[in-house]
C-alpha cells in the first residue's frame, strides 16, 4: 500500500497565475515582433524607393510638372548614357552624346531604340545620375521610363527626355565642383509582356492617375 503523504512531506507548488499571464504576454510580444519583422520587409522597398526619391541616393532623379522661373548664369554639361540588358534584344542610344544647360534651363533630347527581334517586346528602363549628390537636382518633366515601352518587331521609336537641372544647386557650396551630370539609362526585358501591361502603367503615370 503506498505511503499517503505526511504533513511535513515536500508539496509540488501549483501554478502561479501571475506566471503563466507572463509567459503568455511574452508569447504574444514574440508574435508581434516577428509579425513586425515581416511586415518591414515587404515595407522595405517601397520605402526605400521613397527615400531616394526625397533625397537624391543613389543619383536618384526627381520629377516635376513643370520648368521653374529662376534660370543662373551657371552652366554645366549633362552627358547622356545608355544600356541594354542581355535579356532584352534591343538597340538603345542617345541620339546626343552631351549638351550644356544653364541651371534652371529647360531642355529636351531624345533616345532611341529598335527591337531587333521577330515578336513584340515590353521594356522598361531604369536610371539614375552620376555623380549621386546632383540626383536631388537634377528634375524631369517627361520621359520614357514613366512608363513601360512596347516595340513591334523591327520597330525603332524615339523617345523624349524632358530636363532641367535645379537653380538652387548654385547656392549648395557642396556642389561646387559639379561641371558636369551624366544621366544613365538601362532597358530590361519587362516582366509582364502584355499590351495591357503597357496601357494600366500609362494610366498610373498621369497626373492623379
Amino acid at each position: 500500500m503506498a505511503d499517503t503523504p505526511g504533513p511535513d512531506s515536500p508539496q509540488t507548488p501549483p501554478a502561479r497565475p501571475d506566471l503563466a499571464r507572463r509567459n503568455r504576454r511574452m508569447l504574444v510580444g514574440a508574435l508581434t515582433i516577428v509579425a513586425g519583422m515581416v511586415g518591414l520587409s515587404f515595407a522595405a522597398v517601397p520605402l526605400y524607393r521613397v527615400f531616394c526619391k526625397a533625397t537624391g541616393f543613389g543619383g536618384t532623379t526627381q520629377v516635376a510638372e513643370k520648368g521653374v522661373d529662376r534660370v543662373v548664369d551657371r552652366t554645366v554639361t549633362v552627358r547622356f548614357d545608355a544600356e541594354v540588358n542581355r535579356e532584352l534584344p534591343w538597340q538603345f542610344r542617345p541620339l546626343q552624346n552631351a549638351v550644356q544647360v544653364k541651371l534652371g534651363e529647360v531642355r529636351e533630347i531624345r533616345y532611341h531604340a529598335k527591337n531587333l527581334s521577330d515578336k513584340a517586346l515590353v521594356g522598361t528602363a531604369t536610371f539614375n545620375v552620376t555623380p549621386d549628390k546632383a540626383g536631388i537636382y537634377f528634375n524631369k518633366i517627361q520621359c520614357f521610363c514613366f512608363t513601360r515601352q512596347r516595340l513591334e518587331p523591327g520597330q525603332e521609336l524615339d523617345m523624349p527626355v524632358t530636363f532641367f537641372v535645379d537653380p538652387s544647386l548654385a547656392d549648395d557650396p557642396h556642389m561646387k565642383d559639379v561641371a558636369t551630370i551624366t544621366l544613365s539609362y538601362t532597358f530590361f526585358l519587362a516582366a509582364d509582356q502584355t499590351a495591357a501591361a503597357v496601357q494600366d502603367q500609362a494610366v498610373k503615370a498621369r497626373p492623379g492617375g
